[in-house]
């Protein structure tokens, strides 16, 4: 028996989901059976209402607004209490296309992949602003470098978690999930896919995105944050290394100026050379503890996960 979850976080959705329900599976191949989740982020409109009219199995009521990734965390914590085998995540907003959530769910029934992303395939999309489009691309290659996978879309909300995946999942972020889990999936070695789609047209203005900087700014400190949890000693031995490396260099070039008898008026080279190299060896040290912390926390996430 292999039971299917579709969660729905939502946040004052009261006009858009009915069409977002409307538009799920009631069965999909594979599955056995077939369950919707909407998780309530705390709306103030008539949300839970809609829901129950509309005859949801499961809905999860957060008592105040936690964010995107506090209610997809609690989302995919309800659907592993519930049994699920397969989760699959999309937005209350009715961006993503329901008929495709069979296309996420086979990759992972097939034993192929653990996590599937549905592709929005921005960069071909006619019609989106040249500049976001180059903003996902670029965002995308930097969640690919840091994940180790060859992400097309990194910020698809619409994807699917096998059980084993969702028991790994830990999001520490408040902002937003899908950058995160992406990193983690390609660090603690889980198979990922993406899948192309479509989507549908736009009903309302994103809430995620209010403006693009703060966008940029709060994604960026994510992915960071997330990166150094998994990287933090190659990260501090880099930039230790290129301060030591600076520091050797003006202090040849204080030695070199000292063999020529103008020493006397470069000392401030010697100085500087001192200050880097010591802050060279204090980013190893700092490096070295903070890889110390990143593998008790992998032990922390293990010790659950069993």
């Amino acid at each position: 028996m292999t039971k299917l979850v579709i969660q729905v976080p939502c946040f004052n959705e009261e006009d858009t989901l009915p069409r977002t329900l409307e538009d799920l599976p009631g069965r999909v191949d594979g599955c056995d059976q077939v369950e919707v989740l909407i998780v309530d982020d705390g709306s103030t409109d008539r949300t839970v209402e809609v829901a129950r009219n509309a005859g949801v199995q499961h809905i999860l009521q957060l008592p105040r607004n936690r964010g995107l990734a506090g209610a997809f965390a609690s989302g995919l914590n309800r659907a592993l209490e519930l049994g699920a085998d397969v989760i699959v995540n999309t937005d209350g907003d009715h961006q993503y296309q329901g008929r495709y959530i069979p296309n996420l769910v086979q990759p992972i029934l097939d034993g192929r992949a653990d996590v599937v992303v549905g592709d929005r395939r921005i960069g071909q999309r006619k019609g989106y602003p040249r500049f976001k489009r180059w903003l996902q691309q670029t965002g995308s290659r930097v969640v690919g470098w840091t994940s180790g996978l060859d992400v097309p879309d990194a910020t698809s909300g619409f994807r699917a978690f096998s059980r084993e995946a969702a028991l790994r999942v830990v999001i520490h972020t408040g902002y937003t999930y899908t950058a995160e889990t992406l990193i983690q999936a390609g660090k603690t070695g889980l198979a990922v896919a993406f899948v192309p789609i479509e989507i549908n047209e736009q009903l309302r203005e994103s809430r995620l995105i209010k403006s693009v900087p703060g966008f940029v700014v709060k994604s960026a400190a994510a992915i960071l944050r997330i990166f150094l949890m998994y990287e933090a000693l190659r990260v501090f031995v880099i930039m230790g290394s290129l301060m030591i490396g600076g520091g050797l260099l003006l202090a040849g070039r204080y030695v070199y100026f000292f063999a020529v008898g103008e020493g006397q008026g470069h000392v401030q080279s010697l100085i500087l050379a001192t200050i880097l190299i010591l802050m060279g060896f204090l980013s190893f040290m700092l490096g070295m503890l903070a890889d110390l912390i990143a593998k008790n926390r992998r032990l922390n996430e293990e010790t659950l996960y069993r």
